[in-house]
């Protein structure tokens, strides 16, 4: 399995890389990650922006499958489903917990509670990510 610090150099130079994203906590089920809000992922309004919230859900459930990838597979988001509860202000850092419901041999399904440091719950976001062979 990849450990911590190989996640973080995979993500580093890639979107989850600008957003701020870092992993804290790696499970073939469980994968938790930290996420600064800060004014260029938020509204106008100094709340993080919802599409801020997908991108980091959708990073923790890739992340996830990549675990679980048998060798030469890879793996693609086909589906994401997100419910938006609270807003997380500027400033702030938001924590997601991506647990496993499924981790099948074509497809696996994660879903993402995103909070505030204060434990408040922001968003829910459920993602199935499909498991396909790899370059060829």
């Amino acid at each position: 399995m990849l450990d911590l610090a190989s996640i973080q150099d995979l993500l580093a130079p890639l979107f989850p890389g600008l957003m701020g994203v870092r992993v804290t906590e790696l499970a073939p089920d469980r994968v938790v990650a930290e996420m600064p809000v800060r004014a260029d992922l938020c509204t106008a309004g100094g709340i993080l922006h919802g599409g801020a919230y997908m991108a980091f859900a959708d990073t923790l459930g890739a992340v996830g499958t990549i675990l679980n990838l048998p060798s030469g597979k890879r793996t693609t988001t086909t589906d994401s489903s997100t419910k938006f509860i609270a807003g997380a202000r500027l400033g702030s850092t938001v924590t997601g917990e991506c647990l496993a419901l499924h981790r099948g041999r074509t497809t696996m399904v994660w879903q993402t509670s995103i909070r505030t440091a204060e434990g408040k719950l922001c968003a829910v976001v459920t993602q199935t990510q499909l498991v396909l062979d790899g370059p060829g």
